[in-house]
């Protein structure tokens, strides 16, 4: 981990209220791995103001990329941004997606722009899969030409049906399971917490190993401010109280008691 102070490459829209943030951060970038986050001091706010932790897109060449959408008066000022500013970033933090699948074929599950850090991953894994990414609506769905020039078989749904399958993402799931052999898959997912839950449990029901990337309030990044615990669970069946930015924020489905 470390703390920098990081320069704008580039930042541009994506759609609608996404953007993707280029920065200029080879000490953050040597060590990065698909899961785990930055913290960022967005230049421009109060001292005051919290950081903000969002999930790696890219690390490659000494250039950290961040995808995010504008919720509020952080990001909002954080797509001020130009080329040449600077911001500090602390990272990179937590544990992040295991790499190695046994040779078992990944199923990326993703809601909304939790696909950013899953194409990361698919580009590190070394070996084609299946994405499945569901949103709201077709405006919301991102990165999916990453995985189509990897190779990768990609399947969609939006609840309003304006792109792929209207449904959820959890339906396109359940027609995957229902076509593989529990031993041959290995399920990695990132989006809300909903469908996560959903996600793991299904996994679990049909004795596929997931891996789920927690959505949580991660305040400090570093497991100091306790405002991030979760509920877990030991092989032992034991339960524990872990922290999300420190112990996580990937855990295998069967450790999370929800």
């Amino acid at each position: 981990m470390v703390d920098c102070m990081a320069r704008v490459i580039e930042q541009h829209s994506l759609s609608s209220d996404y953007f993707m943030l280029l920065l200029k951060a080879p000490e953050v970038t040597a060590t990065a791995r698909p899961g785990q986050f930055v913290h960022v001091r967005v230049t421009g706010l109060s001292e005051a103001a919290l950081r903000r932790p969002f999930s790696i897109y890219g690390a490659d060449q000494g250039v950290l990329a961040l995808i995010y959408k504008t919720v509020g008066r952080g990001t909002e000022q954080l797509a001020r941004l130009a080329a040449g500013d600077t911001v500090s970033v602390i990272g990179p933090l937590g544990n992040g997606f295991p790499l190695d699948c046994g040779g078992r074929v990944p199923i990326l599950v993703a809601g909304g722009y939790g696909v950013a850090p899953l194409s990361f991953l698919a580009r590190r894994l070394g070996r084609r899969g299946v994405l499945l990414v569901g949103a709201r609506r077709a405006e919301d769905i991102l990165c999916a030409c990453d995985f189509a020039d990897l190779a990768w078989d990609v399947r969609v749904a939006t609840q309003d049906g304006s792109r792929g399958e209207r449904g959820l993402v959890t339906d396109l799931l359940d027609a995957c399971l229902a076509t593989s052999p529990e031993a041959s898959t290995e399920i990695y997912a990132c989006g809300p917490d909903g469908m996560l839950r959903a996600v793991g449990e299904r996994a679990v029901a049909a004795g596929v190993r997931a891996w789920l990337s927690l959505d949580k309030h991660m305040v400090c990044g570093v497991g100091a401010c306790l405002a991030c615990v979760q509920r877990l669970r030991r092989a032992d069946g034991a339960e524990w109280i872990g922290r999300v930015c420190h112990d996580g924020p990937v855990f295998e489905a069967r450790e999370i008691v929800w």
